[in-house]
C-alpha cells in the first residue's frame, strides 16, 4: 500500500543542508519546516563547539595510548582496550559529522577531518562510508536501496529471512538473541569492508590513494604498538578486547536509529518529510545518552537536517516535534533501553518462521 504521493525527492544528495527546501518549493511542508529551523539559527556552524570537541577527543585518544605505553607487559591493557575502545568510537563520531559537513563551511575541510578521524585514527575508509552512508540517508528503511538493511548477517524483513538457508536460516531465526554477540564481529567487518571498497575499485584517483595510505599508516602503527609492546597472547587479546567492543559501541549506537520501524517497500513512494521522520526513532535521554551515541540519538531531526551541527540538534527536536504533530506525522520517540527491546522484538519477530522449535 503506497502512504503518499511522492512529490520531490530532496534526498539525492543529503549531506547538504537543506536542500530539500530548495527542491520542494515555498509551499511544502518540509520546506515550511526549513525556513523555521534556519531562522532559528540551528543550521549554523558551531566552530568553538567542533573545536573544543575535536581537541579534547584527541587529547583523551592520546593519553589512552600513552597509558598503553607505559603500563606495558600487564594484563590491565585489557582495561586501555575497553577505554580505546570507547575513544574509537568518539572518534568515529566525529567523522561522521565531518562526513555530513556539520563541522566546516568548506568540504576539503571536513574531509580532510574526516580521513584524519576515520582511516588514520581509527582504520575506517571514510571515503566507502560517506557513500554508503548518502545511500542511507536517500533511501532510509528502503528494501534493495538502504544498504542498512542489506546486511547478509540479519534480515530485517520476513522476505530476507525466506531467502536463508543452512546455518544462514538457524542463525536468522535466533537472530535477536545472538545481535549483541554478532556486534562483537561489527569493527572488524568496517575495517574489511572498506579496505575491500578501496581494492575492488579499478584504477587509482588521488583520493583513493590518500584513503588507502591513511588506511595503511593507521594498520601499520596499530599492530607495531600492540606486538611491541606486549607479547603475542596479551596483544591478539588486547585486539580482540578493544576491537569487538568498538564494534559493539558503533553498534549499539546505530541499532536504535531505524532497525523495527517501517520498512518501505522497493517501489514505495513517500515525500522526504514524512519518509525521514516514520522511518526513524528518538531516543530519549539527558546530556549523558547525548553524549554516549554521539547525537544519533536525534535521528529524526538528524535525517530531516544531517548537515545540522551536533549541538543544535537537541534544540531542533521540540520544533520538529511540533510541526509533525501539526502535520499528523506519527513522531517516535522512546527510552533509552526500550529502543532496544523494540529492535530485538523486531529481529525476533522477523526471524519467528526459522525458528521449528517454536512451531505448534
Amino acid at each position: 500500500m503506497r502512504l503518499t504521493a511522492d512529490a520531490a525527492n530532496p534526498a539525492e544528495r543529503p549531506f547538504v543542508a537543506d536542500r530539500g527546501a530548495l527542491l520542494t518549493g515555498p509551499g511544502s511542508d518540509y520546506a515550511q519546516l526549513s525556513r523555521g529551523v534556519r531562522a532559528a539559527g540551528l543550521l549554523r556552524r558551531r566552530p568553538g563547539y567542533y573545536s573544543v570537541k575535536i581537541a579534547v577527543n584527541l587529547l583523551l585518544l592520546a593519553a589512552g595510548w600513552a597509558v598503553f605505553v607505559l603500563l606495558g607487559n600487564s594484563w590491565w591493557q585489557l582495561l586501555v582496550a575497553v577505554f580505546l575502545a570507547v575513544m574509537f568510537a568518539q572518534t568515529g563520531f566525529i567523522g561522521h559529522d565531518a562526513g555530513h559537513r556539520q563541522i566546516a563551511r568548506s568540504k576539503r575541510t571536513n574531509d580532510l577531518i574526516g580521513r584524519i578521524h576515520g582511516n588514520l585514527l581509527i582504520g575506517l575508509s571514510y571515503g566507502w562510508w560517506t557513500a554508503k552512508h548518502t545511500r542511507h540517508h536517500a533511501h532510509p528503511n528502503q528494501v534493495s536501496r538502504d544498504p542498512d538493511i542489506g546486511s547478509r548477517a540479519i534480515a530485517f524483513t520476513r522476505d530476507q529471512a525466506r531467502t536463508r538457508r543452512g546455518i544462514g536460516s538457524w542463525l536468522t531465526g535466533y537472530q535477536a538473541w545472538l545481535f549483541f554477540p554478532m556486534l562483537l564481529l561489527e569493527g572488524f567487518h568496517l575495517h574489511v569492508a572498506g579496505i575491500r571498497a578501496l581494492l575492488g575499485h579499478r584504477g587509482g584517483t588521488t583520493v583513493k590513494l590518500v584513503d588507502g595510505a591513511l588506511l595503511a599508516a593507521h594498520a601499520l602503527g596499530y599492530l607495531t604498538a600492540v606486538f611491541l609492546v606486549l607479547p603475542p597472547l596479551q596483544a591478539v587479546a588486547f585486539m580482540l578486547v578493544q576491537q569487538g567492543l568498538f564494534g559493539v559501541y558503533l553498534g549499539c549506537s546505530f541499532a536504535p536509529n531505524h532497525k523495527g520501524m517501517p520498512v518501505l517497500g522497493e517501489d514505495e513512494k513517500l515525500d522526504f518529510l514524512r519518509r525521514q521522520v516514520i522511518t526513524s526513532r528518538d531516543i530519549r535521554g539527558g546530556w549523558l545518552v547525548d553524549f554516549a551515541l554521539g547525537g544519533l540519538n536525534y535521528q529524526i531531526e538528524h535525517h530531516l537536517f544531517p548537515s545540522m551541527p551536533r549541538p543544535s540538534l537537541r534544540h531542533a527536536q521540540e520544533p520538529v516535534r511540533a510541526f509533525c504533530a501539526r502535520q499528523g506525522i506519527a513522531y517516535h520517540e522512546v527510552g533509552f533501553f526500550a529502543s532496544y527491546a523494540q529492535v530485538l522484538q523486531h529481529l525476533h519477530t522477523v526471524g519467528g518462521s526459522l525458528r521449528p522449535d517454536l512451531e505448534y
